[in-house]
């Protein structure tokens, strides 16, 4: 299912192109993916949207996040110190990470990497068109042409 989701964000939402759920649905079919995983990844996908437009009042913005003991096994301790660096950062607010965590642990995989999880902060934000200060600091944290400091 992330393979569909990482597919339809390339190809379709960050070109702001939007088609309908049976268009979509025959295209990603004649890409070669599986029902169920459209399926999956479409129902993924609405659930972050509607998230997305929650109240984020809701949530304070100090405290300490204490993770449970499903999301310390599913999540990697990369991505884990990754929405920490990106929370301190100031580009994840706590109900944006709150978000991510939900949206990682809604996934089929056993375990989320890294690489996941630069993907679905990325979507998170680009779905709340807050995507452009992480992408400065993905640039600049994962560049391999990093400039060299003197």
């Amino acid at each position: 299912m992330f393979e569909v989701l990482v597919y339809m964000f390339e190809n379709y939402f960050e070109s702001d192109i939007h088609p309908d759920h049976e268009t979509l649905s025959k295209e990603l079919f004649a890409a070669g993916f599986d029902q169920e995983d459209i399926n999956g990844a479409f129902d993924w996908y609405s659930a972050l949207e509607s998230m997305s437009e929650g109240d984020e009042a809701q949530l304070g913005t100090a405290g300490l996040r204490i993770y449970s003991e499903a999301e310390t096994k599913k999540l990697s301790a990369d991505s884990l110190s990754f929405m920490m660096f990106l929370e301190q950062a100031k580009v994840l607010t706590p109900a944006q990470r709150e978000l991510v965590i939900d949206r990682a642990m809604a996934l089929s995989q056993p375990e989320i990497g890294l690489e996941e999880t630069r993907w679905i902060v990325l979507m998170a934000l680009w779905n709340q068109d807050k995507a452009s200060d992480y992408l400065f600091v993905e640039d600049a944290m994962f560049n391999d042409n990093r400039p060299t400091l003197h």
